[in-house]
């Protein structure tokens, strides 16, 4: 979904699951549909762990439990802490519209697998990258209260646990981060510089 981002402060759903692969983010039977439908891919969202065979929630799995099922809206569970190597596997951008189809605006891990975290950037979904010892940080203050908020800081590329009031700096290419503050796809950039890109090309020597 296209919207600006700025600072978001949110509760978080953590997903303590090292190398959460893209067929467990979204199962492989769900890459043969034609829809674009954001809400088809969020129901299909880590769906093989939150329901068993018979489609029933499995109550031990995080997402089911009571201060972890609402679904994401501002504030509240916009932002995911996963394990390290988060979205290995296959390079499928569906896993990348799951996440971004179930509200998610933020995904925050250790490390990621790099096609996995593009798409991320694609679907405007801000993957963070912070230390290990940040993540369990992160990890060990959702444990003891569900209700810890984390603020993701987009201008100044910072993540801070308000629990501790820990924070860390991370990385982001600069025209994915214009692009994000913006709302922008890459389309939509093109379009910005439509000018001054039919002007270069008219005054360049052939």
């Amino acid at each position: 979904m296209k919207q600006k981002f700025n600072i978001i402060k949110s509760t978080c759903i953590p997903i303590a699951i090292d190398n959460c692969n893209t067929d467990l983010i979204i199962p492989a039977r769900y890459l043969a549909s034609t829809t674009r439908d954001p809400k088809f891919f969020g129901d299909a969202f880590m769906h093989d762990l939150r329901f068993d065979a018979q489609g029933n929630p499995v109550k031990d799995f995080v997402m089911n439990k009571p201060e972890f099922s609402e679904a994401p809206h501002e504030g509240v569970h916009e932002i995911i802490v996963g394990g390290q190597n988060w979205g290995s596997g296959s390079s499928r951008e569906h896993a990348a519209w799951a996440i971004s189809g179930y509200g998610v605006r933020v995904v925050i891990s250790s490390s990621f697998a790099d096609i996995h975290r593009n798409n991320l950037l694609n679907c405007f979904v801000l993957p963070v990258i912070v230390s290990e010892k940040f993540q369990q940080e992160l990890f060990d203050s959702i444990a003891k209260d569900p209700q810890t908020i984390v603020t993701v800081d987009v201008p100044n590329q910072t993540v801070k646990n308000e629990t501790t009031g820990n924070q860390e700096h991370f990385d982001i290419n600069g025209y994915k981060k214009h692009c994000l503050m913006n709302a922008l796809d890459d389309i939509d950039y093109l379009l910005t510089v439509q000018d001054k890109t039919v002007e270069y090309e008219k005054n360049r020597k052939q």
